[in-house]
């Protein structure tokens, strides 16, 4: 029995022995995978979802050896907490890279739209997370220059200006703003704490056969390598044109789109096949489009959709996605189920997490939807969030989407 024991535990060993990092964007030979969704600004399902997941103890810290947890971006806006998560998933990077595992956070189309200055669905309580007792002069010289400014480039403009502006500027200008914009643009600061911590990140990754993302590939960027992903959008956010924002604005861009998710116009199973050829993977793993407290596979679970809804501005529907040698599975704050392989098992495994969270009524108008199917769904109206940005000539009359192609 003892000897029966010890070559078990040799076995293991050689198996961790095994992972590897092969370049920045890839690892093989990983043992556990826990990939979660987006976050926005709620620490404290944030914290516990990794409670959950077994990632962390009751403390917070690491304790998951040799895991990798993979957070596919979206941590910002909608709640108040970013910046103590953004804290704690960097000191738990380091706890785990100590213990021999990863922490993967990626870049979302939130990440993005606060580096570049689209504030829309910052939270209050961000802006006021950096208030000081210098808030209110600070805030002051930044009114003055912008006046100078517009004075200089619209004088007419200037001119007219109503006399209750100064108010109207300070509600969307709170006290926090500048120091908030500080921190997040790398034109304003390029140490700046958060635009550094966003461009030292990774659009999309591979971990054993999985590819990691925050929105999803389309047709158009079918062939591209994940560096020159990340690459392209990092590019545009250390540089940002507001007159040529391109990857960073494209409906069927990897930080925007949704067709693998279901979204029309959908991906189609060719597409699908062609990214996972590409990339030497069996899957695709998403976020940002919310599920409403399921983990969904799509194509036979060639794409699982991870945005559960997380954050309390979402219903707080902790879950997660582990992958293992032994498969797939979903977990839940009652416990794990694996997770169909065939879209045939989908109407099952919905099921039985109605068991698990009988209350919640959007998976009933699921399980309702997959056995009366609607029609599909406009990609300018998906429910619970923002409209994807849309240029004219990115609309599929105009321009077709390609099977698998490269983007420009």
């Amino acid at each position: 029995m003892k000897r029966t024991i010890l070559i078990l535990l040799l076995f293991s060993n050689l198996a961790f022995a095994d992972a590897r990092q092969i370049d920045d964007y890839q690892w093989e030979g990983v043992e556990r995978i826990v990939a979660i969704g987006d976050l926005h600004g709620d620490f404290t399902n944030y914290l516990a979802t990794l409670k959950a997941a077994g990632l962390v103890d009751k403390k917070g810290k690491w304790s998951a050896g040799k895991t990798h947890l993979v957070q596919t971006g979206d941590i910002p806006d909608r709640g108040p907490d970013t910046e103590k998560i953004i804290d704690h998933i960097t000191k738990l990077a380091k706890q785990a890279s100590r213990k021999g595992g990863r922490v993967h956070s990626l870049i979302g189309n939130h990440e993005a739209m606060n580096v570049f200055g689209d504030l829309r669905y910052v939270h209050e309580g961000e802006f006021a997370a950096f208030e000081t007792k210098n808030s209110a002069r600070l805030r002051d010289r930044y009114y003055d220059l912008y006046l100078q400014s517009l004075e200089a480039h619209d004088p007419e403009t200037f001119a007219n200006l109503p006399e209750n502006f100064r108010d109207e500027w300070n509600v969307r200008h709170p006290l926090g703003w500048v120091e908030h914009r500080q921190a997040w643009d790398p034109a304003w600061d390029a140490d700046g704490k958060f635009s550094k911590w966003v461009l030292d990140k990774k659009v999309a990754i591979r971990i054993n056969d999985n590819l990691f993302l925050h929105g999803g590939i389309s047709g158009f960027y079918c062939q591209n390598s994940l560096d020159s992903i990340t690459e392209k959008v990092v590019g545009k956010l250390a540089h940002y044109d507001p007159k040529n924002p391109g990857v960073l604005d494209d409906e069927f861009g990897p930080l925007w789109y949704r067709g693998l998710s279901g979204v029309e116009p959908h991906a189609l199973p060719e597409t699908v096949d062609a990214i996972l050829a590409h990339h030497k993977v069996s899957r695709i793993v998403v976020g940002h489009t919310p599920t409403s407290g399921i983990v969904w596979p799509r194509y036979d679970a060639k794409v699982v959709i991870i945005d559960t809804g997380i954050a309390s501005a979402y219903g707080g529907y902790v879950a997660y996605l582990e992958i293992t040698p032994g498969g797939l599975y979903a977990g839940y704050p009652p416990g794990k189920l694996p997770l169909p392989v065939s879209d045939d098992g989908n109407i099952a495994y919905l099921e039985q997490v109605i068991q698990m969270d009988p209350k919640n009524p959007y998976l009933r108008e699921r399980l309702e939807t997959l056995t009366h199917p609607p029609a599909p769904v406009p990609m300018e109206a998906v429910e619970g969030e923002e409209p994807v940005p849309a240029k004219p000539e990115a609309k599929p009359e105009a321009k077709p989407i390609p099977i698998c192609g490269i983007s420009k």
